[in-house]
């Protein structure tokens, strides 16, 4: 198994490396998302513009990044399109 999947139970794996995008310099960054908490805010390293989640999504790697945070991934991947890295 790669470094940037890691398999959360016997049917889901998730992918942990997101490449995050920003809407205002287009800079790209490539990070490893937390599994046990939610990215509420981002700071491009570009130009230093805060990101935050677009109405509906629950994180900006939901927002910005090629992958889905792995909550939502795991939730995805389930049948279960409405579950977010925010939920208790």
């Amino acid at each position: 198994m790669s470094e940037d999947k890691q398999p959360s139970n016997m049917d889901v794996t998730v992918e942990l490396q997101s490449t995050i995008t920003c809407p205002e310099c287009g800079h790209r960054e490539t990070e490893t998302m937390p599994t046990d908490n939610c990215q509420f805010y981002y700071e491009c390293m570009g130009c230093g513009v805060l990101l935050r989640p677009n109405p509906g999504d629950c994180c900006v790697y939901c927002s910005f990044g090629t992958v889905p945070c792995p909550p939502t991934q795991e939730a995805r991947q389930k049948g279960n399109s409405s579950a977010s890295c925010c939920e208790s």
